[in-house]
C-alpha cells in the first residue's frame, strides 16, 4: 500500500511526520511490545527529530523503542557528518531511550567490516528471520532519486544476500565518503516505511516517480521501493509536490 501526503511547508512536515512516528510506533508496541525503528539522515529527517524531541520528550514509549540507522558516513561518531551524532544531538539526547536499544552503525570502521558487524547486531534482534521485519523505518530521497545510501548505479541496489553493505561514494552528494547502507531487502520487508522530502529541488525527480515515461521506469534507486506487505507513506513538502497531480 502507498500514501501521499502534502504538507504546507517543511515545519508542517516535520510536525506531521513526527505525529506519524509515535502513532505507528504506539501501534507496534500495543500489538509486539516494542518497536523497532531505523533513523535516517539529511535536513528533513533533522527537522522531524527536533519536533520529536520537543512535543514526545515525555512520550512513554520511548523506553520500549529500538532504534537503528539506514545508512551512515564512514565517519567516527563525533564528527560533523555522522547520521548518528545529527539524531543524538537533534533527539537521542532529550528522550528516554534505553542506551542498551540504540544501534549505532560504526562508521569509524573500514566500511567491510563495519557492514557485517551491524548486519550481524541486526541478525540477533531478528533471530531466524530471511530479512528483519522492522516496525517503521525512515528514509529520504535526493535530487538524484536516492535513498538511505543506496545510489544510482551502485552495486548495492541488486545486493539480495546482505542485510547491510559498504558501499564507495565517489560523485555528489557531498560528503565523498564511503557508507554502510541497508539494502532493499531490508526496507521492503519493513511492516512501514515513511519517505520524507522537502524542496523544489526535488520536484523534477518526484515527478519521475510518480509520473514516469517508460525510460524512467525503475531507474531511480527509490522506485525500488516495494513493500511486500507495508504501507509506504511518501510524506512531501509544498515545494517538492509542486508539479504532481494529487
Amino acid at each position: 500500500m502507498t500514501d501521499v501526503r502534502i504538507f504546507r511547508d517543511t515545519d508542517e512536515l516535520a510536525e506531521g511526520a513526527a505525529d506519524e512516528i509515535v502513532r505507528l510506533a504506539d501501534l507496534a508496541i500495543e500489538n509486539r511490545g516494542v518497536c523497532t525503528l531505523l533513523l535516517a539522515g539529511g535536513s528533513t529527517p533533522r527537522s522531524a527529530y527536533a519536533r520529536l524531541a520537543n512535543k514526545y520528550s515525555n512520550w512513554s514509549g520511548w523506553r520500549k523503542v529500538i532504534i537503528g540507522w539506514g545508512d551512515e558516513r564512514c565517519v567516527p561518531a563525533e564528527h560533523a557528518d555522522s547520521n548518528f551524532r545529527m539524531a543524538h544531538e537533534s533527539l537521542l539526547a532529550h528522550v528516554p531511550v534505553l542506551a542498551d536499544n540504540i544501534y549505532r552503525m560504526p562508521g569509524e570502521l573500514p566500511r567491510e567490516t563495519g557492514a557485517a558487524l551491524y548486519e550481524a547486531n541486526l541478525r540477533n534482534i531478528f533471530v531466524d528471520q530471511d530479512a528483519p521485519r522492522f516496525d517503521l523505518i525512515l528514509l529520504g530521497m535526493g535530487e538524484d532519486g536516492h535513498t538511505a545510501s543506496l545510489f544510482p548505479g551502485s552495486p548495492a541496489l541488486d545486493e539480495s544476500g546482505h542485510w547491510v553493505v559498504g558501499v564507495a561514494h565517489e560523485q555528489p552528494p557531498l560528503p565523498l565518503v564511503p557508507r554502510l547502507t541497508i539494502t532493499f531487502p531490508v526496507i521492503n520487508a519493513a511492516r512501514n516505511v515513511l519517505l520524507l522530502v522537502s524542496g523544489a529541488n526535488k520536484a523534477f525527480t518526484l515527478i519521475q516517480v510518480f509520473n514516469p515515461q517508460p525510460a524512467d521506469r525503475a531507474s531511480l534507486p527509490v522506485q525500488r521501493i516495494q513493500l511486500k506487505s507495508g504501507t509506504l507513506t511518501w510524506m512531501l513538502d509544498a515545494a517538492a509536490a509542486k508539479d504532481l497531480d494529487f
